[in-house]
């Protein structure tokens, strides 16, 4: 199992169908699945001569694009294993994932190499080079040097991975701690694929807008039109609104995933302008943060009756684990939200288990029955399914926190740092992070369940539920 076979299925059965489109000057450059596929195995085959052969650890740090994609799907058909990290998270962070990570090579556009050089990003290990445009002092190849390398070769297959064989690593944002390489598999990432599709009911031949790079990768492995827009995809809450209206408008998306804060900024700026309506959109997926009933109100408003946006709750390490659209969100789940329930994610998916365990913050060996909770009861959120995580890169003291074992079944379980609860129709609810939980003498008071009533109020934008010591004693302020 390869996930880049997934790729090749789609420009099998649609050679012509257009990929990506990617922005080029006023309008935009096309590639069809054919030409893409074609692209892709031409670099997977021009990798080993370059130091990345089956099992390198690869630095990727190239913006959406369709260089993005032909690199990454390249890397996955020629059993390397690209090394995925945010550049939102700051430079001293992605020094520390690089130091652990260990990559032995670095594929980056020029300002990405300049940066390497100057901090020393994983200097003692990395030993091949490719760089996306302009390649300055440093050695290695370019992207453009290898293609025209492998112009003479005929298509090659994927490698010859296994289910279980690392894909990826996936550094987690480190909002709640430090970041850590969240290790995927051929086999996790086809799961998540799989879900997505079945839960979204996406269909081949759909046209996709992604505002984030990781829906970038799922659209063409899905059979969809990938659009890239005009953005900063670390800074969604500074896009440009008309950047995402127009092209949804010109090329009739209809799909788009964004963020809380992309949704926010656009359906701030466009409500109420009728040239701002997005009618061929059929959902819209939003993750990342909590959306607020505010913000899928105003957004919905920009698209046709009853099309719904849909929260997919869930993490780097295990995505999607619950969702929810937007209509029962408005017609019903805010009101509980307002009177203190918590935040609804939904139900889980097929495919996963979810239980609500009892909540501790050191490790948990093994998971017992006498550690899951009654439906009603507030808890520790754990995960298990096909695509949950194993581990965390070179990180076993993490693992040991994050990771429970099953013993009947073999695979671990996955603590996802939440804390919530069952409703007695088996719907999820987010109470908030175990972390920020506040322990005072009298009780545990947890953040969502409280913020939720402050955030109802008209003149309330955002809340914080806190700890405070005073004279030794905590107060939830």
């Amino acid at each position: 199992m390869n996930i880049a076979d997934a790729l090749q299925r789609q420009a099998q059965a649609r050679p012509e169908q257009v990929a990506i489109r990617e922005p080029d000057g006023g309008g935009y450059r096309s590639l069809m699945f054919g030409e893409l596929w074609d692209r892709v195995t031409r670099i997977a085959h021009g990798l080993p001569s370059h130091g990345i052969a089956p099992g390198t650890r690869t630095v990727l740090m190239v913006p959406p694009s369709i260089a993005f994609v032909e690199l990454t799907f390249a890397l996955f058909a020629a059993g390397a294993v690209p090394v995925f990290v945010d550049p939102g998270i700051g430079l001293k962070n992605i020094k520390q994932c690089l130091a652990g990570a260990e990559p032995a090579a670095f594929v980056g556009i020029t300002k990405a190499h300049v940066a390497r050089v100057l901090f020393g990003w994983a200097k003692g290990s990395i030993t091949s080079l490719v760089t996306v445009g302009p390649r300055l002092l440093w050695g290695g190849t370019t992207l453009k040097d290898m293609v025209r390398e492998a112009a003479s070769v005929a298509r090659v297959s994927t490698g010859a991975t296994a289910a279980d064989d690392v894909a990826a690593i996936l550094f987690t944002s480190g909002s709640t701690g430090v970041p850590k390489g969240a290790v995927y598999t051929h086999g996790m990432f086809t799961a998540q694929l799989e879900a997505l599709r079945d839960v979204f009911q996406i269909e081949p031949g759909e046209v996709d807008l992604c505002t984030f790079p990781l829906f970038a990768l799922f659209g063409p492995a899905l059979g969809m039109t990938s659009i890239i827009p005009v953005m900063d995809s670390t800074k969604p809450a500074a896009v440009v609104p008309s950047n995402i209206v127009r092209p949804v408008q010109q090329f009739a998306a209809t799909n788009l995933f964004g963020s809380p804060a992309l949704l926010n900024r656009v359906g701030r700026h466009a409500s109420g302008d009728a040239n701002a309506a997005m009618p061929s959109l059929k959902r819209v997926l939003s993750a990342g943060a909590p959306v607020s009933p505010a913000i899928l109100e105003r957004f919905s408003k920009l698209m046709s009756p009853g099309t719904q946006i849909y929260t997919p709750y869930g993490a780097t390490e295990s995505l999607p684990v619950a969702v929810i659209g937007s209509a029962e969100v408005l017609g019903e789940t805010q009101h509980l939200t307002a009177k203190g329930a918590g935040t609804c994610v939904g139900r889980p998916v097929p495919g996963l288990e979810v239980r609500i365990i009892c909540i501790s913050d050191g490790p948990i060996a093994t998971m017992t029955p006498d550690l899951v909770l009654p439906a009603g009861e507030i808890g520790e959120i754990a995960v298990y399914g096909p695509q949950v995580t194993q581990e965390y890169f070179r990180r076993p003291d993490l693992t040991a926190l994050a990771k429970i074992a099953d013993s009947e079944r073999g695979r671990m379980w996955h603590r996802m740092g939440d804390v919530g609860y069952f409703d007695d129709r088996g719907r999820l609810w987010f109470c908030g992070r175990k972390s920020q939980r506040v322990i005072s003498p009298e009780r545990t008071h947890f953040t969502e369940p409280v913020e939720g009533v402050f955030n109802a109020h008209p003149a309330v934008f955002r809340t914080a539920r806190v700890g405070v010591k005073r004279g030794g004693v905590v107060e939830p302020v």
